[in-house]
Parts: C-alpha cells; structure tokens; sequence
C-alpha cells in the first residue's frame, strides 16, 4: 500500500466514528463558517491528481465517481436530498456518514469538506482509502480498479445489495465509457469487476412474477420505498402527476426513499443515461413528494440538478413522458400543464424543481404523442459545423448554402457575434454529425424550442 506511518490511525478513527455515530443527521447550519477563498486554488483535473496520489487511491476511480454522484458539480455547497455535499457527494444522515469519517481522517472542518471542492475530493479519496484498508486491498491490488468493486460499493452506503451493485455498476460503467467534463478526462478504459459477495446479488431490475404483478407501469422496476416513508392508500382520487427533479443521483435518491428515517418518497423515479424508471409506491398509495398536495398527485423524480442542464437527456425526457402518458391515460387526467405540474408551482411548498432548465414545450409535446419540431433551416453560406460547440474544434464540414438541418439536441458553448447578433447555444446536426451555432438557424429564438438539451 506504500502507507506511512501517519496514516494508519486514521482508519480507527473512521471506526470510531461509524461506531459513535459522532455527526448528527443534519443539514451544515446557515451561519457555518465558509472556507477561506483559497487563491490560485487547483484546477478540478489537479485536485482529482492530487488526492489520488495522496491516498493511493485510483484517479479513474475518483473521477467515475465524482460523475454518477454529480457530473463533477459541486453545486456551490448545496446539500443534496440526502444531504450530501459537493463533487463526490460527502454525506451527513443517519445511514451515511462519510462527511464526518472525512472530517475525522483528513482533519478537515466539515464545512470545508462541504463546500470547498478540493478538499471534498481529498475527503472523498481518504474515505475510500480507510475503506479499502477495511477490506485489505493492499500493494499491486490497489491498482487494479476491478478489485476496489466492494470498497466503491461501501462508499455508495445503499440502503440493500441490490442498490448497492446498481450503484457501483454504474461507476463502473462511467469508467469503461470515459469522462470528459469540467476540465476532467479519463479514457475509456475496459474493466472486469471483481464484485465478490455481490456476483451473487440480483442486480436492481431483475424481474419476478411478484415483482411484475407490483408495478402499476409495465416498463417499470419494483423496487419499494420504506413502509415509514409513505401512507397505504388515499384520502382524494388522483388528479395531477408532479414533475420533480431528485437532487442528486438515481441510486441516492432510490436508497434514500428506502431509508425509514427520511420521512420522503415519491411513486417513481427515472434515471438520466437511459430513462430507466423505478417504481417505489403504488399509484393506489399516498407517497410523501409533495406536502398538502400529497393525497391527490402523483410524484415522478428525475435523476439531476435544477441547475444541471447536462442530466435532462433525451431518454429520461422520453421515458418519462411515456410514463406520465401512461398515468394520465390510465387515470382520465387531462394531458396538459393544468394537470402535470413542476414542483415548484404547488402550493404550500418552497421548492424549485424541476427549474428552468426542464424544457416543458418538448416534455408536453412528447406527453401528448406529437414528433417535437427538430427539422430547421439554416441560412448563410460557407457555414462551418464543428466537431463540438467551440470555434476551435475541427471544422466536420461546411454548408454552402440554406441546409434543411435536423437537430437532435442543443447546448451551450462559445459564444459567437455574427449577422449583428451574439449567441451561445450550438444545435447538434445528426446528418453532418457536428455542431453549428445557432446563430445561422432560421429561428428568431437563440434557444431552439422544443430542442432537448444535449447531455
């Protein structure tokens, strides 16, 4: 393991701790202190090097990680619903204590830990360490990412083994496709996990007769909330579907429900990479998403950030609108923005979700069966589509005059000053497999509507 001297205690503290319980459940106060501004702070790629290398921890590792929980967004400090914070989402609630095993190993404040998101990777980094030396991943084995299966599974503190191997399944899954965001890259690198006790367990979705006859949607996983976190039956019959955004990832949130101290559920829950949907209360059932509009709604949550454009991919846009389709069908509600409805716009609550990031004309267009308009045309000549939304990727091809273009999404990239206007947003052409601004498409708007946001 190439340990110092130094370093080995602070395993026993992580004991202690998981053991004493040392760091109530709680959000960081309002009034904690905020970490002094570090000048010429490291850039996110230095950080995930340097923790690394501090704890001997694979940097592929981290960094997969740091994308299943966060997409590597520290959110400015913000607790996720679970009430974890930052890139790797250090967490503080009665099952997962890793903000204060990090606290305890790194000597860290737990504000910092939070907020600042170096110290959060190093915090995470050491965590995984103490956890790795709990398991005796030792010498060479320590660089074989296959063998780090059940520390990365540990580290997700799910609620059951079959969460648990969801969760690491799609760490590794991260790490065999690569990342590149944030400044941060890592190569798709083949790996053959050695999941040890959990080659056995059933991995989440696997479906059986009971399983099956449980979900109120065919397309759907069983998977049940805890018994403490909803209420059997109704009190109104249902009349709106609720639009949320989960907060953090699809396997926090699903655990979270699973925990009986979180007092929240919601009916289903959709995963961003390919709009998987797991259900976890029954239609028939009151889920707790959404205060005093509880009795009369159903709740679907979707994996992301409010202020993550990066997670409303077209799958989990696609999924989930089939689904709500499905419900309002099912349940004669009318398939219009009366009646599915964001978080944000029921009364009697203090939440943003789903934000102004969720394109509703698409969402709505798709609810209601319609093609959503992706055919356009451009205008100009010699306009260049490049390989990504930057004027110094390569140029893919060039279109020498008015093009009917298809666009399969858009996002936001180098702004551009041409034909006496400034834009941002580039919309991905499938045809010519490349981007272009948006600039030099026929439309008045600068953000293409009913264009999904590319991933």
């Amino acid at each position: 393991m190439g340990k110092t001297a130094a370093r080995v205690p602070r395993l026993t503290a992580v004991l202690a701790v998981a053991a004493a319980g040392a760091l109530a459940f709680s959000a960081l106060p309002s009034n904690a202190a905020q970490p002094a501004p570090q000048t010429g702070a490291p850039s996110l790629a230095e950080a995930f090097r340097t923790a690394a290398t501090q704890y001997d921890v694979p940097r592929e590792l981290l960094v997969g990680i740091g994308y299943a929980e966060s997409h590597l967004d520290g959110h400015n400090g913000l607790p996720s619903q679970a009430n974890g914070y930052g890139v790797m989402h250090l967490a503080s609630n009665p099952v997962n204590p890793t903000l204060s095993e990090a606290a305890k190993i790194t000597g860290l404040p737990v504000e910092q830990l939070a907020k600042d998101t170096g110290s959060n990777i190093l915090g995470a980094a050491a965590v995984l360490d103490a956890y790795a030396d709990r398991a005796g991943l030792a010498g060479a084995a320590r660089q074989d990412l296959g063998k780090w299966y059940s520390v990365v599974a540990q580290y997700s503190h799910s609620a059951d083994g079959p969460t648990a191997r969801l969760y690491t399944d799609e760490v590794y899954r991260i790490i065999g496709q690569g990342v590149g965001a944030a400044g941060v890259s890592i190569q798709p690198k083949k790996v053959t996990p050695d999941r040890g006790k959990y080659t056995n367990v059933a991995p989440l979705g696997t479906r059986t007769p009971s399983s099956i006859a449980a979900v109120d949607y065919p397309g759907a996983i069983w998977n049940p909330a805890s018994t403490s976190n909803y209420r059997v039956g109704r009190t109104a019959a249902i009349s709106t579907i609720v639009i949320h955004v989960t907060q953090g990832s699809y396997t926090g949130t699903i655990s979270w429900f699973k925990n009986p101290a979180s007092q929240v559920s919601a009916h289903y829950v959709i995963r961003s990479s390919d709009g998987q949907v797991t259900q976890m209360v029954a239609e028939k059932d009151t889920a707790w998403h959404a205060r005093s509009t509880n009795p009369y709604t159903v709740g679907i949550e979707h994996e992301g950030w409010v202020d993550q454009p990066s997670w409303f991919t077209d799958a989990m846009y696609r999924s989930s609108a089939a689904l709500t389709r499905s419900i309002a069908d099912r349940r004669g509600i009318p398939k219009d923005r009366a009646h599915i409805r964001g978080h944000n716009e029921l009364p009697d609550n203090d939440h943003t979700d789903p934000g102004p990031n969720w394109n509703w004309t698409y969402y709505m267009q798709l609810v209601n069966g319609g093609t959503p308009t992706s055919n356009f045309t451009t205008y100009g000549s010699g306009v260049r589509v490049r390989s990504d939304a930057r004027l110094s990727a390569p140029i893919v091809t060039t279109l020498a005059g008015p093009t009917r273009v298809y666009v399969t999404c858009q996002k936001q990239g180098d702004t551009v000053t041409a034909e006496g206007t400034t834009n941002n947003w580039w919309s991905k052409l499938r045809d010519q497999g490349g981007f272009m601004t948006n600039i030099y498409i026929d439309h008045p708007d600068a953000k293409l509507p009913g264009v999904p946001i590319c991933p």
